[in-house]
């Protein structure tokens, strides 16, 4: 039995709220003190804490000096960002060349198979070079049916899901392959029109990869890929809410607009999330830190962030509340994974959750019903 100050019970604020649990499960739940108090040492009591669902991450490429896309740090990486309230992750690979996309996907393939972390996100290589961001555009590439088949293959259902740029040949037959396999399919990176991207999102992607970045501005006469993952309600808009990649008057606008329903707030760390300022490495593609801020080697081109689940937390619930803040931390990238069983604390889910303090930092995790050392 769990009890705290503040609870955030499927998508309801309860101030006192309780959460029993068994096993790896969550078996009761409500609002006010526990319906009985008599359980013993196992009882955890939190008067002045909010607990609210693990965090899902589903775009993050490492943290902790450690990066997904070395099979060797992949666990370092999850610890890492356990540690700050993300129970849930999807490792994102970048754009590699064939032999060495296929050796990622394995890795992450395996780490997946051990509940390390909860699947792949494949951002890349089918990508726009005229958007590569901080991916290798000497290695993007239009989708190729048999390349494809061998990633899917070399994943065994442990890819979730895929970045691509619409506009390339081919993709259309991608996005069909892709959802024929169960796998969610993701515009960005792109270089799409307004109706390119509308064509995709037709075909069944609905996910817009970090919004606004990595893409045409929106326009009044192009209004391009945002106004279109914006304006239709089957997709969910990823989010990088750390000030750096939009301005905050943007990510108000973007959760007033789209609603944190359909807003998934993500970290796209790498490695040198929790670490001090100086050089890193985003697959081959060089990176320097100064003042927390991610950029490519000798260019003023953001690479992914230093940011850590927990903090862009406080960020949203400072501007939306609480309960917003849960949805597009937890709620709204579950349903978009299709992770039915995660991201809401209710009779049925996984006991998947974090232990915030009056400053909403990180105190005490659970994973599956077990308390984590963090």
């Amino acid at each position: 039995m769990i009890s705290a100050g503040t609870v955030v019970l499927d998508g309801e604020v309860c101030r006192p709220g309780w959460i029993e649990t068994s096993g790896a499960q969550i078996v009761a739940c409500g609002a006010g003190a526990p319906p009985d108090r008599s359980r013993g040492p196992a009882d955890r009591d939190f008067p002045d804490c909010v607990v609210v669902p693990g965090f899902i991450d589903m775009h993050v490429h490492g943290g902790g000096g450690a990066s997904y896309l070395q099979a060797g740090e992949i666990a370092k990486a999850a610890a890492f960002h356990l540690a700050h309230g993300t129970t849930t992750t999807l490792a994102s690979l970048v754009t590699a060349s064939p032999a060495e996309l296929l050796a990622g996907v394995r890795a992450l393939a395996d780490a997946t198979r051990r509940g390390v972390v909860a699947g792949i996100h494949l951002e890349g290589p089918w990508l726009s070079a005229a958007r590569c961001g901080a991916h290798d555009p000497t290695q993007m590439r239009d989708p190729d049916p048999a390349e494809i088949d061998a990633v899917l293959a070399a994943g065994g259902g442990t890819i979730r899901m895929v970045t691509l740029a619409p506009e390339r040949a081919g993709s259309d037959d991608a996005i069909r392959r892709f959802l024929e396999a169960d796998v969610v399919v993701a515009v960005g990176h792109t270089d799409a029109t307004y109706e390119q991207t509308n064509r995709a999102l037709a075909l069944g992607a609905t996910v817009g990869t970090h919004l606004f970045n990595a893409m045409p501005a929106l326009h009044h006469r192009e209004p391009g890929p945002a106004l279109a993952l914006l304006q239709d309600p089957r997709v969910t808009v990823e989010l990088i809410a750390d000030g750096v990649h939009v301005h905050p008057a943007v990510m108000r606008a973007v959760l007033g607009a789209a609603g944190p329903d359909r807003v998934a707030v993500i970290t796209d760390a790498i490695a040198a999330a929790g670490c001090d300022d100086g050089p890193f490495r985003l697959g081959s593609v060089a990176i320097d830190v100064e003042s927390g801020v991610a950029r490519v080697r000798g260019t003023s081109t953001i690479a992914g962030s230093t940011a850590t689940m927990d903090r862009l937390f406080r960020t949203v619930a400072a501007d939306v509340g609480l309960a917003a803040a849960v949805r597009a931390t937890a709620t709204t990238p579950a349903r978009a994974l299709g992770l039915q069983r995660l991201g809401s604390l209710r009779e049925g889910c996984d006991a998947n959750l974090v232990v915030l303090n009056g400053t909403l930092e990180v105190t005490a995790v659970m994973v599956r019903g077990d308390w984590c050392h963090i």
